[in-house]
């Protein structure tokens, strides 16, 4: 106990500085792969700090990595900043409004506090190893692009965490506990349909029409969505729907395929299959199809001893400390959700709904059976190369949805801070007592090995496929 209390201290003593930082991030939101001034800004903190900097990790500009320590385990926290799209919104108002200048991107999933959560949590043990004398080396990665840009994924292929012992995360949420293990693998592929133009009325016998191809394949796709696992999922999204003028036969159009599945092993068929549709498209309208995989994902590895660990630590703590101010915004926040949301938090967790509580006031039990989540997370790449576990941290009020306006309206409130630091702690507490008991690291490491014995990683990434930086910085 006595080392939990020392962690807890160095993180009040420092937590002000990140839940500047914190804010600061929320107010510049940044696509994937674009987050130049939020990298600048966590950069200029772990400089201040005295880390040992690596900038452009695996290549890519908005990618870090900074160490303290020396000799001993090497300890991964693992931060993001990235934003998303379309989640624009004015700080501490339960309603949507959109802040100008935007360009309309916010912090719908938390991202601000995840990054300087996981460096608040980096740092505190820097200087307690400092303190205390122990060998030992931390890191801090700040992991851009997680939202649809695999970077993880990326720098896993690059050996970024070859030489690392054990990876901590987190990710804001309703209820605090240790995350369930559970995502799906996915893979994001461009599907560029060449076709001829032609005039629509006085020649379209002339014409083979891109668009259509792309119709034809939704509607494949569509049909084939009877005839696959029920937790698989597809999604869609045009890119070029072949231009504006409906009297010209469209020659080219383009489509963007999200395609997720419990696992690599059952990804990979369900590719295959959706690249079919894809040629039977093109073979019906008389057009061509190229393909370019944009990103690809892993689902998340457990890891049974790290998770207790993380489980003894928040047991440790216990629930984040929130006031009455807090709880009355959560409850203007819950007036814009529904009864099904609320009580999909507490499914993600196998608890049942408590529709009177609106904010976190327990530790979800390790022992619960959730169904998890079924997103996806670059994290899954990582979990499969290093021993790896994730927290929840609550942040927002219980029922708050991922990637909505009511997650960017909570990224600035004090209940969102309090949450930042109270996982901060849980995160240090579980980095220190892993640097401190080799056995659960060699635990740690061989529970992995065990998962991976039948099915070792192969990056879900093709060689040739590189970082979309510039294409995704613009949004594309």
């Amino acid at each position: 106990m006595q080392n939990s209390e020392q962690i807890w201290q160095i993180v009040d003593e420092k937590r002000d500085d990140y839940i500047a930082l914190s804010d600061r991030v929320w107010g510049m939101p940044e696509l994937a792969y674009g987050e130049h001034r939020s990298v600048a800004e966590h950069l200029g903190m772990l400089e201040k700090e005295g880390f040992r900097i690596t900038r452009d990790v695996a290549g890519i500009p908005t990618a870090v990595m900074a160490e303290a320590g020396e000799d001993g385990p090497v300890i991964a926290i693992l931060g993001e900043y990235d934003a998303l799209p379309g989640l624009s919104q004015e700080a501490g108002v339960a309603e949507p409004i959109p802040v100008e200048g935007q360009g309309g991107v916010g912090h719908g999933c938390g991202h601000n506090l995840l990054g300087a959560a996981a460096m608040l949590a980096a740092s505190s043990v820097k200087d307690w190893l400092a303190a205390q004398g122990i060998k030992g080396r931390i890191r801090y990665y700040g992991c851009p692009a997680e939202e649809g840009g695999a970077a993880k994924g990326f720098m896993v292929r690059e050996g970024a965490f070859k030489d690392v012992d054990i990876a901590i995360s987190w990710h804001p949420a309703s209820l605090s506990g240790v995350n369930k293990p559970a995502s799906l693998a996915n893979t994001r592929i461009d599907f560029t349909f060449t076709g001829r133009a032609s005039h629509a009325a006085a020649a379209p016998h002339l014409g083979r029409s891109a668009l259509d191809a792309v119709e034809l394949m939704n509607v494949g796709v569509n049909y084939m969505r009877e005839h696959m696992p029920s937790s698989a999922r597809v999604h869609y999204a045009y890119l070029d729907a072949g231009g504006i003028a409906p009297n010209v036969v469209q020659a080219s159009a383009k489509v963007r395929y999200l395609i997720r599945a419990d696992d690599l092993s059952e990804l990979t068929p369900l590719v295959n299959r959706v690249r079919k549709i894809a040629d039977g498209a093109a073979l019906m309208t008389e057009t061509t199809v190229t393909t370019k995989v944009v990103s690809a994902v892993s689902n998340l590895m457990g890891n049974t001893p790290l998770e207790q660990l993380m489980d003894d630590n928040f047991q440790r703590l216990g629930p984040p400390v929130f006031d009455d101010a807090d709880r009355a915004f959560a409850e203007e926040i819950r007036g814009t959700l529904t009864k099904a949301d609320i009580a999909s938090t507490f499914d993600r967790f196998g608890i049942p709904p408590r529709f009177d509580m609106p904010l976190c006031d327990f530790i979800a039990p390790l022992a619960a059976k959730g169904r998890g989540g079924n997103g996806s997370t670059d994290v899954g790449d990582v979990s499969w190369v290093v021993p790896t576990v994730q927290a929840r941290g609550a942040t927002c009020a219980v029922g708050t949805p991922f990637h909505a306006w009511q997650l960017t309206a909570q990224g600035k409130s004090p209940a969102a801070h309090k949450g930042l630091v109270h996982v901060a702690k849980v995160m240090a507490g579980t980095a220190i007592d892993a640097i401190q008991n080799p056995d659960l690291v060699a635990r740690a490491k061989a529970d992995l090995a065990e998962r991976t014995r039948l099915n070792p990683y192969v990056s879900p990434l093709p060689a040739e496929v590189q970082p979309p930086i510039q294409a995704m910085s613009k949004g594309v």
